[in-house]
This record gives C-alpha cells, sequence and structure tokens, in this order.
C-alpha cells in the first residue's frame, strides 16, 4: 500500500503480481466459468449503447434488401459481393478481382482508425460495435426479457426443473436460435441477391453451399452470442493482447478513482463521510458488468471499456448524495497526478495519436487516388510460354499471345487492336483472320479472352538485335478514342 499524498488518510492499493499456476502444486490450470448474469443498467452510456446496436443491427440486415439500379444483365443489390462472377459490387462502385487492392486499402484504412480509437479510448470498439458485443447484449437482453433481471436468473437458475423453467429456458432457447437463423441469413444475403435467395431458401431451392453457410454463421452465433459471450473476448479474440501495445499512459480508460473512493465500507444514511472514501463497496459495478469483473481492481485484460459501471456508479452517487464520476474515463497519467495532488495536461495530440492520424489521411488519399484512377477498359497479356516463338516455312518467326480484355463500362465497347514499335510486324486475331482491321466487340461488363498471333518477316529480323524486341499493343476504344497500352516482347532465336 502507498500513502496518497493529496488526502493521507487514504491508501492506494498497490498491483499484485500473482505467481503463475503450478499443477504440481494441486491446483487446476483453468479455472471452470463461473457464469455471469449483468445487471441491467440505466444511465447515459447504457442508452449509448443501446442506440449503437439498434443503428448497427439496423444496417446490417438492411443493407442486403437495398437496391441500386445497375441496367440489364447485372445484380441491383447495392451492397454484394459477386463470389461466382468475381466481383464486388458497393454502390456505383465496380471492383473486379484485379483492383482487389482498393478493398485491401479500404480493410487496412479501417484497421488504422480502429488504431486511433483504441489510442484515445481503449477498447471502446469492443464495448459499443464489436460484432460479438452487440450480439452478446441482444441475446442478454433477450434472455432478460423471458427470465427476469440478474436477482431472477440466478433464482431461476437455482431452484429445481419445473414445467415454468423449461418454458423460460426453452423460450429463451428459441428466441436465440431465431436471432441466430436471421443473422446467418443476413450474411449470406451480402453474397447473392437477397431476395432470390429468400424465395429459394423459403421454396427449398437454395443450393446446397447456402444452406451450408446459414447452418454455419446460425450455429457459431448461437454459440459465441447466446453461450461463450464473455469467453469469447477472454480467450478467443486476440484483440485484448494486441491493444495493449495500442494505448498508453494518456488514453481514456474506464477507471475507479481510488483517491476518492478509498477506503471504502459501508454508509448508513446520515453517517459523517470524513475519513473514508465515497464507495460504499455494493458492488453494483460488478453486477452490471458483462465480463464479471470489478472495475475497482484496476486495469483488466478482460475490461471491454463498455462503461456500464460508470451507469451503475452515479446512480449510487446520486442515492447517498455523492458527486458523480467515481468511475469515470480517464487516464493513468491523470490517475496518478491527482493521488499526488498535482494536475496534468490532457495530451490528445501525442506520437502514435500524430502517426495514425497521417496514415489514416494517406491511405484515404491513396483510395481515392484509386477510385479516380480506374480505367473502363483493362488489358492482361499472357505470351505464350511454350513454345516461346515457332519458326514458318518461310522463315519467319511467329510469338503466340492471350489478350484478355475487361469492358468495365456497363455498355458494349468496340475497339480496333493494332501494334506500336515492332517494325514489319503483322498480327491476326484467331477467328478474324480475314479482318485487316482488327476490330473487337466486347460486350457489357464482360471479359474478352483473344488468341493473338504476331509474325515477323525474315527480312525485319535481320534488322532486329538481340533475341528480344518490345513493343506495344494498342487497344483503341472506336467509341470515344480512347487508348490503352500494354508492353510486350517478341521473341526469336539467337542470331
Amino acid at each position: 500500500m502507498t500513502l496518497n499524498t493529496a488526502n493521507p488518510t487514504v491508501a492506494i492499493p498497490e498491483r499484485i503480481d500473482v505467481a503463475p499456476v503450478n499443477k504440481a502444486d494441486g491446483r487446476d490450470l483453468y479455472a471452470k466459468r463461473k457464469k455471469i448474469y449483468p445487471k441491467l443498467a440505466f444511465g447515459k452510456f447504457r442508452l449509448i449503447k443501446w442506440m449503437v446496436m439498434a443503428v448497427t443491427l439496423g444496417i446490417y440486415y438492411a443493407v442486403p434488401w437495398i437496391r441500386w439500379p445497375r441496367g440489364a444483365g447485372l445484380p441491383d443489390q447495392a451492397i454484394l459481393a459477386d463470389i461466382i462472377n468475381g466481383r464486388i459490387f458497393i454502390g456505383p462502385i465496380e471492383i473486379w478481382p484485379q483492383e482487389f487492392y482498393i478493398v485491401t486499402g479500404l480493410l487496412v484504412l479501417g484497421a488504422m482508425a480502429l488504431f486511433l480509437v483504441t489510442a484515445l479510448a481503449g477498447r471502446v470498439w469492443c464495448g459499443y460495435a464489436c460484432p460479438q458485443t452487440v450480439w452478446t447484449d441482444l441475446m442478454i437482453a433477450v434472455e432478460r426479457f423471458w427470465q427476469g433481471d440478474r436477482n431472477a436468473r440466478i433464482k431461476l437458475d437455482a431452484a429445481p426443473w419445473t414445467g415454468h423453467k423449461l418454458f423460460l429456458k426453452t423460450a429463451t432457447h428459441i428466441s436465440w436460435l431465431l436471432i441466430s437463423i436471421a443473422t446467418g441469413g443476413a450474411f449470406v444475403f451480402y453474397f447473392r441477391d437477397a431476395p432470390t435467395l429468400m424465395a429459394e431458401f423459403v421454396t427449398f431451392t437454395a443450393p446446397l453451399d447456402a444452406w451450408l453457410f446459414l447452418g454455419i454463421f446460425t450455429a457459431t452465433t448461437y454459440l459465441l452470442g447466446g453461450l461463450a459471450r464473455e469467453q469469447v473476448c477472454t480467450y478467443m479474440c486476440p484483440w485484448p493482447r494486441i491493444q495493449g501495445a495500442m494505448f498508453d499512459a494518456d488514453s481514456f480508460l474506464v477507471s475507479y478513482r481510488p483517491h476518492r473512493g478509498e477506503p471504502r465500507g459501508a454508509h448508513k444514511k446520515g453517517d459523517p463521510w470524513d475519513f473514508r472514501g465515497d464507495c460504499i463497496d455494493c458492488n453494483q459495478c460488478v453486477a452490471v458488468c458483462p465480463m464479471g469483473i470489478d472495475i475497482r481492481d484496476g486495469a483488466q485484460l478482460e475490461c471491454i471499456q463498455c462503461a456500464l459501471c460508470i451507469d451503475a456508479c452515479n446512480n449510487v452517487m446520486d442515492k447517498v448524495g455523492r458527486p458523480n464520476l467515481l468511475i469515470a474515463y480517464d487516464t493513468f497519467h491523470n490517475l496518478d497526478a491527482v493521488a499526488k495532488g498535482t494536475n496534468v495536461r490532457i495530451r490528445i495530440m501525442r506520437p502514435r495519436t500524430v502517426l495514425y492520424s497521417s496514415l489514416i489521411v494517406l491511405l484515404c488519399g491513396l483510395v481515392l487516388f484509386a477510385l479516380l484512377a480506374r480505367s473502363d477498359v483493362s488489358v492482361a497479356l499472357e505470351p505464350d510460354r511454350n513454345p516461346l516463338f515457332v519458326r514458318l516455312s518461310d522463315n519467319s518467326i511467329r510469338n503466340g499471345y492471350t489478350i484478355k480484355i475487361l469492358n468495365k463500362k456497363q455498355e458494349p465497347r468496340h475497339y480496333a487492336l493494332s501494334l506500336d514499335g515492332l517494325p514489319g510486324g503483322s498480327m491476326a486475331i484467331l477467328g478474324q483472320e480475314g479482318d485487316p482491321h482488327a476490330l473487337i466487340v466486347d460486350p457489357a461488363d464482360t471479359l474478352v479472352a483473344l488468341r493473338v498471333y504476331i509474325t515477323v518477316p525474315p527480312l525485319a529480323l535481320k534488322q532486329m538485335t538481340g533475341h528480344e524486341s518490345h513493343f506495344d499493343f494498342v487497344l483503341t476504344d472506336i467509341t470515344d478514342g480512347s487508348i490503352t497500352r500494354h508492353a510486350a516482347v517478341f521473341r526469336r532465336p539467337q542470331p
């Protein structure tokens, strides 16, 4: 224990290091889970959590049903990962496999935003918006609806099995299962047209893989949100371990203020508050915690920063006539300074937050540039590898290529293909050998693969040096005159 210089009568408990458990001393390496019965909290942070739950669940369930007109032959779902055709639709944006770097950029951008939020306010993402938290909160609300609040649920579990108990437990699990089915179904809808797939589910004509993934997502939602709950955050999720490197002594974390609360103890109405702390040891902060921890023990890996303990403590402080925020969002620097009778300046801008903010701005710029710089046509080239070249009867050398032209527009396009930088070279497209203009028709939103042969006669070969010549395939859009080039190499025997 250390003495609080601001209040010499208050002792601040120091952190106690616990020796690792050794199987040889007779204790188990794993403690059996004790079921947690979170009490319903009332207050500002509980209201924020309800609002976040409503918004996030509303977005999740509703987005697959939002339509976006794209024309004939294309899906009209606003957000769709069209795995079968290898495309992702996000409103007016269509991302093809070769443009997946845009999705990668968005994912990295999201990670940087999460790092910044963690540096500022710890695991606030975990406490409010993490899917595990949102669905667990929903499952607990359903359990509370059927079985009552904390004390009623504890009493029900301790009671012998009766018809009434069986009904309440069955109703709870059926409700969880229905939520899980809706959750799994909604996730599958992001990968196939929602109205079509829903009709197939209802008529039992959906493909096997749709049923398989519906079952997987239903089972995981039921297991993780309804049964495992806080164990997912404590034992399965890597983020509690990673986030320790993200925040520092200036990050705002849900914290108990021992300089105000200690020494704690029961308090009777009318008794003086001299020579004691504001904490009356009512354990309401523990009762509302979905992780089952005591925030008064200091920073803990299990804490998801949901701030429900703040609401519970504030309600108790109101009842006993003491100031609010005995538990509050605070920083380690400020807690230490107040305990020593000094004040510190809140530091929002510090090296790690500046770094994360700069990376976010940079990534936003890169993603925006990538979106704006996207071409409406993409050309990919695959030269023949075996053989590299063929000698014809007149001693000409022929190279073969596969050219893939992707029309990203939602209308047919006409192209002319030509060569640039290969003197004497002639081109023939398989199936269009008699077409001197090499005209290509590319339907809307379609990939066309062409077999192209380039032939160089003996006279032109004599003017070449080395066994390779570099040139360009030039693809000209007949409609707007835009030109797309792709570098290529013509190979011949070593002279």
